[in-house]
């Protein structure tokens, strides 16, 4: 068990700050792991899973390895290897289809993977470290597939150029369609983690498939809004998946996403711990140590929640720490701003209850406000 990250004392490294799950399985479990440590969490799911055990393009290609068995089986999701299982055995060709799997080369994608194999009373033959079905294709072709019959458990998004590779190597491909990726049926909640995302209401986004990320992606092109979301991808809101493979939709976007070096939640999650505080920004003001996060402030390590015209003109005052900003340039800085500069001094007035240390921000009479700088820094500050 790796050490648990710091950051944020007894409130947890991810306190004030706002995580998009776009997960359709698994979401609860990451959800969790996130607030558990301290963040606030929405929740969208970009896709839902249609499975597949009344299709008849499952029961097909289920009888035609039983009729012809192949070489090879890769399986790729342990749900997807579960509910072909599970569906042989609603047509009852599953004892069938376990005696052909068990006298054939088994291959697994990941450790997942490999607990459903063996739940299914099968042993792989081998699963690749990196869970990578890149890792899985260089493995095949290193052996050689030429007139070898392969068949792989799909797990409803394309696999760019593993069947073509295959097929171009001399292999006969067979798919086997556990399920499919579908738009969730309520579209609501994505828009509305979409509509998040575009106003800065969240510090991160979270994939662990690449189909969601493709889903969000294709959603908010329809609602043509995609470049201001690679926008708020690219300087605000941070990209994280749980692996390279889900980050391709993002990266060829120009999206530089990040995954941790193994591809679990746990990792994504310490991932999360260890990027997000360290682009908060540390202020030394009036004696006090303050923290800007996402949608609060630490205060001596006192969480202090603030609203978001508040956290608008805190993050204005920081951009120039000590320097006095105008009201009417705070102004263009609150959302819905209109003309009025009696909402400045509203918002500003709510921010130091918020904070609670009035002391921090400044009035400047007939100027605007500044960031009560400690002396060693205002001078580190006015020097850069």
């Amino acid at each position: 068990m790796s050490a648990e990250p710091e950051g944020a004392g007894p409130h947890g490294p991810l306190a004030g700050f706002t995580v998009g799950v776009t997960a359709a399985r698994r979401a609860e479990e990451l959800t969790a792991l996130l607030t558990r440590r301290g963040a606030a969490v929405v929740h969208a799911p970009a896709l839902r899973i249609v499975p597949l055990a009344d299709d008849s393009e499952l029961l097909d290609a289920t009888r035609e390895l039983i009729a012809k068995v192949p070489d090879t089986v890769v399986a790729t999701t342990a749900i997807g290897f579960r509910g072909w299982i599970e569906a042989a055995d609603g047509w009852g060709i599953g004892d069938a289809l376990l005696t052909t799997l068990q006298g054939v080369e088994l291959l697994a994608r990941g450790p997942k993977v490999k607990g459903a194999v063996r739940a299914a009373g099968l042993t792989e033959q081998w699963s690749p470290s990196s869970e990578s079905m890149a890792e899985v294709l260089d493995r095949l072709l290193a052996e050689g597939v030429a007139g070898r019959r392969i068949a792989i458990q799909l797990h409803g998004e394309p696999l760019p150029g593993f069947v073509e590779s295959l097929r171009a190597g001399g292999a006969e491909v067979i798919g086997v369609p556990v399920y499919r990726w579908m738009p969730p049926e309520d579209i609501a909640p994505l828009d509305r983690l979409l509509d998040a995302a575009l106003s800065r209401g969240l510090d991160a986004l979270t994939f662990t498939s690449a189909p969601a990320a493709a889903s969000l992606l294709s959603r908010a092109e329809e609602r043509g809004m995609l470049a201001e979301l690679l926008g708020a991808l690219h300087h605000d809101v941070l990209p994280v998946c749980v692996g390279p493979v889900t980050a391709l939709p993002l990266q060829a976007r120009g999206v530089p996403a990040l995954a941790p070096e193994r591809f679990r939640l746990g990792p994504l999650v310490q991932l999360l711990c260890t990027e997000l505080p360290a682009r908060s920004r540390v202020l030394p003001l009036a004696g006090h140590r303050v923290e800007i996060r996402g949608h609060a402030v630490l205060v001596d390590g006192d969480l202090r929640p603030v609203p978001p015209a508040g956290m608008a003109l805190l993050r204005t005052l920081s951009r120039r720490p000590g320097w006095v900003v105008p009201r009417a340039e705070l102004l263009r800085a609150l959302p819905g701003s209109g003309t009025d500069e009696h909402a400045v001094e509203t918002a500003m007035t709510r921010l130091r209850t918020a904070l609670g240390a009035p002391r921090l921000i400044q009035t400047v009479v007939k100027r605007g406000y500044r960031l009560s700088l400690d002396a060693a820094a205002d001078a580190k500050y006015s020097d850069g």
